[in-house]
């Protein structure tokens, strides 16, 4: 099993210690919430060592969880182009569900920016229309920076950073392919190629997902508009979706659990029991 995670580049972490809050607990109390597997789905180029600062939240509450990065090559570069790159990696985590025997345990998704996005849109599109995974049960998204769509200017910063102990040359070369690929394909070309290749955040916009998911954002994201994610909040309400917002105002992208560590934790751990207690 351990071997198929490895191929996949992910990491399957499950907690150690008693879950905080169960030292003299009852065992009714401890097990009154059947507890998600929490899929953990990194922005492009995020490092494993950062996500497990997020893993730590839920591990504490006695989470099993599962962290990924999709490759940023793919993010940036396969998918701008209209390449469905990331459709076949989501469908092999799915698929590590079942090889750690979990499938039948609720599943919690926390999305980070663009990068985790694209990968979440199409477990969404095989959660609806693959017979393997439609008794798969999920009880709420966190999308942390995103959705976004469309911001040359945040895409290019946020390829920089990724980019930053690349050569000089190599850099530039890769910047101004990547910004003619998204104003050819994804802005002049988009009333066309969206017949093929439709963006994800259109695709987001339109999702038959009902579950509750919960934005945490910032006006202060140099990356991620803070007007598309409150576009995205109001299309999902109007679609009947519960959905909670968090503005953290001040906070630069994915840099929200850094600049507001206690509120962050609060408003997933509380967002998280909501969405189990929703089952009953």
């Amino acid at each position: 099993m351990a071997v198929r995670a490895e191929e996949l580049g992910c990491a399957v972490e499950m907690p150690s210690d008693p879950p905080e809050g169960s030292v003299g607990a009852s065992a009714e109390e401890v097990n009154k919430h059947n507890l998600p597997v929490v899929i953990l789905l990194g922005w492009a180029g995020c490092k494993d060592q950062y996500l497990m600062k997020y893993s730590t939240i839920y591990l504490k509450k006695g989470c099993i969880v599962i962290r990924y990065t999709a490759p940023w090559r793919l993010v940036f570069f396969s998918e701008s182009m209209g390449i469905r790159s990331l459709q076949n990696l989501a469908k092999k985590l799915l698929e590590l569900l079942f090889a750690y025997k979990m499938e039948m345990k609720p599943l919690l998704f926390h999305v980070f920016s663009n990068g985790g996005v694209m990968l979440y849109r199409y477990i969404v599109e095989l959660l609806h229309t693959h017979r393997q995974f439609q008794h798969l049960r999920v009880v709420g998204t966190v999308f942390d920076s995103a959705p976004g769509r469309k911001n040359l200017r945040g895409g290019l910063r946020a390829l920089s950073v990724v980019l930053e102990s690349t050569n000089v040359y190599v850099k530039y070369f890769l910047l101004l392919t990547f910004a003619v690929l998204v104003v050819t394909l994804r802005i002049l070309l988009y009333p066309l190629t969206r017949f093929i290749h439709e963006s994800h955040y259109d695709a987001m916009l339109k999702q038959p997902s009902s579950w509750p998911e919960l934005y945490l954002y910032s006006r202060a994201d140099g990356v991620i508009l803070a007007s598309d994610v409150e576009n995205m909040i109001q299309g999902r309400r109007q679609q009947q979706v519960p959905v909670k917002a968090v503005d953290f105002v001040n906070s630069g992208h994915v840099s929200h659990l850094r600049a507001h560590p206690a509120l962050y934790v609060t408003h997933c751990i509380s967002f998280m029991y909501s969405c189990l207690d929703s089952l009953k």
